[in-house]
């Protein structure tokens, strides 16, 4: 396996195949900012049905339930980096299509789903690939430091950017936030295809070997390494709760705290903010906590922000709660992400993501039922406390990962200079 030179300890080099790979990435999570915010807003201008408004969002979940597992199996089968920009060149016509059909007027909920599905169906291919493609890379002792990076590249896009550029762009016309995406993901396969990464190296596969079996020994790498059991128990727990809060926040500010829209703007831009100054610092947190204690303690803090949102009656409490709670957010899943690549064998790692990432997402349209029946209920706060209850739980599952921790980058990773996933 060849890695890309650290310019430093613990910190991946941004010339050659890591830079290609964050610029890549980032292209990509802007065109994707602008597509899943233009969905939803073509979708209510076709039909005032909320079931079938939500079906075009909930298709972006059950792909991953589907088949994220043999995308995994997959993954680790065939080499990541075509199989990337293969699928960013499938995705970037199916989109440039879509565009052409909205631009004529030819456009129905129904396409809208079918979209929906088959994107997210490819991305479950494209997701673990990339997974395993990143310690291909850069050095073990940077992993952290490109997760990191990574992240906030996409959060920067995808929270900053984004919503304001579709605004702008559907000022134009409806198509052209998709015509836009359709040209991220042309330029993201062009940028991944030209990587000249070694393959991670992979036993060879025994005789009669098949996909099913493959899949078993990724789920049970994941159920016999106590650190990685621990991390995936703990954040399914933690995105049943993030389905519910996020499915009720607009409750939240709108009408527990009759903030209105701009108090929706304000606490979602809190959050923002705190994931980008984790993705700029959290490093050096880690760094002095190491990985595992760092998503414990993570833990214990988010679970405390939850609880100040669903208790404190007032917004500036909100805002401060939300942007700590993206802040430890941030933390988590570069940790959680780092640890996973550290602890998966060699030529299993896209079977353990997808592993990982099935059994997590599942988490999050369970959580968003259980808020929304929960804020009928009981009122729009008591979500915020529900999530709290989830993620305490998951603090509980994170006990043991605690107590075997883990390293992390030295707190000299260059993401203090302010220098910045598909």
């Amino acid at each position: 396996m060849t890695a890309v030179e650290a310019v430093g300890s613990g910190v991946p080099a941004w010339r050659g195949g890591f830079g290609r790979l964050w610029s890549a990435a980032v292209l990509s999570g802007f065109g994707d900012a602008l597509r899943t915010a233009a969905l939803p807003l073509l979708a209510v201008s076709l039909t005032d049905d909320p079931l079938l408004v939500t079906a075009v969002t909930a298709c972006g979940y059950l792909p991953w339930l589907l088949f994220g597992l043999l995308g995994g199996a997959v993954a680790d089968r065939v080499d990541g980096r075509r199989a990337m920009w293969t699928v960013d060149v499938v995705r970037g016509l199916l989109v440039a299509g879509f565009t052409v059909a909205v631009a004529l007027g030819h456009v129905s909920i129904a396409l809208l789903i079918a979209l929906s599905f088959v994107l997210t169906t490819l991305q479950t291919l494209f997701d673990n690939a990339a997974t395993a493609l990143l310690p291909c890379l850069v050095d073990r002792a940077a992993l952290g430091s490109a997760n990191a990076r990574l992240m906030t590249g996409q959060r920067v896009v995808g929270g900053l950017l984004g919503g304001p550029a579709v605004a702008l762009l559907l000022t134009v016309g409806a198509a052209l936030p998709f015509a836009v995406d359709a040209v991220t993901f042309l330029a993201a396969a062009a940028l991944v295809a030209s990587l000249r990464a070694a393959p991670p190296e992979r036993e060879a596969r025994p005789a009669g070997s098949t996909l099913r079996r493959e899949i078993a020994q990724g789920l049970g790498t994941l159920a016999n390494d106590r650190v990685l059991r621990g991390l995936c128990a703990a954040t399914a727990l933690c995105n049943v709760g993030m389905g519910a809060l996020v499915a009720t926040l607009v409750l939240l500010v709108t009408h527990w705290l009759d903030a209105g829209t701009a108090g929706y703007a304000a606490a979602t831009a809190a959050y923002t903010a705190g994931s980008l100054g984790a993705g700029l610092v959290g490093n050096r947190f880690t760094a002095w906590t190491g990985r595992g204690r760092g998503v414990l303690v993570a833990g214990v803090v988010q679970t405390g922000a939850l609880a100040v949102m669903g208790t404190a009656h007032s917004l500036a409490a909100l805002t401060a709660a939300l942007a700590v709670f993206g802040f430890m957010g941030m933390v988590w899943n570069v940790a959680t992400t780092t640890m996973m690549q550290e602890h998966s064998p060699v030529g299993t790692l896209g079977r353990v993501s997808s592993a990982f990432r099935t059994l997590a997402v599942a988490g999050t349209p369970v959580g968003a039922l259980l808020g929304g029946a929960v804020a009928g209920a009981w009122g729009p706060n008591t979500p915020a406390l529900l999530a709290a209850a989830f993620f305490a739980l998951s603090v509980v599952a994170l006990i043991p990962v605690g107590k075997r921790d883990t390293g992390a980058a030295a707190p000299g990773d260059g993401m203090t200079t302010g220098r910045v996933h598909h």
